[in-house]
């Protein structure tokens, strides 16, 4: 098999597996919309692997890239693949690259979603600790923290 052969067989495989990363986000956005934790922990093992495996084929790609004569110094792959006349394989690179754009924005609005999310459960949080009408400060880390005194309303 040439090497032009493996690099479309390695992206033919990224392209299947970034659809799947792409229903598994669309998937784990509606549970977050439904806050349902114990259905998402599936998914995310799913997504993990997913990622795994795409990782690993990125490792496979450069490496069949360099033995074709491309230089990551030279820019980008797409374009190394193009100027090579190699219209089909940049065709499928295109391809791959137009659905892990999908993904990454997906990815972001389900981050968003989390970060909403943990900012609801830390007023709720707050509340129940009874400190919920101090100031706010920001940590190290970008986290709100209270200042001041705190009256405790329950504790377990």
């Amino acid at each position: 098999m040439s090497t032009t052969d493996k690099l479309q067989a390695l992206l033919n495989q990224d392209l299947e597996q970034l659809r799947q990363l792409e229903t598994l986000l669309e998937e784990e956005q509606a549970l977050l919309g439904d806050a349902d934790v114990r259905a998402i922990e599936p998914v995310t093992s799913r997504k993990n692997a997913l990622l795994g495996d795409i990782r690993e084929r990125a490792r496979q790609k450069v490496h069949l890239l360099v033995e074709m004569g491309f230089r990551p110094d030279q820019g980008h792959p797409s374009r190394f693949i193009r100027s090579a006349g190699l219209t089909e394989l940049y065709q499928s690179w295109e391809a791959a690259q137009s659905v892990l754009a999908r993904c990454h924005s997906l990815n972001q609005q389900n981050s968003k979603v989390v970060a909403h999310l943990q900012s609801r459960l830390s007023r709720l949080t707050d509340i129940f600790r009874g400190s919920s009408g101090q100031q706010k400060l920001y940590g190290a880390t970008g986290q709100q923290t209270s200042v001041g005194q705190r009256n405790i309303l329950a504790s377990a």
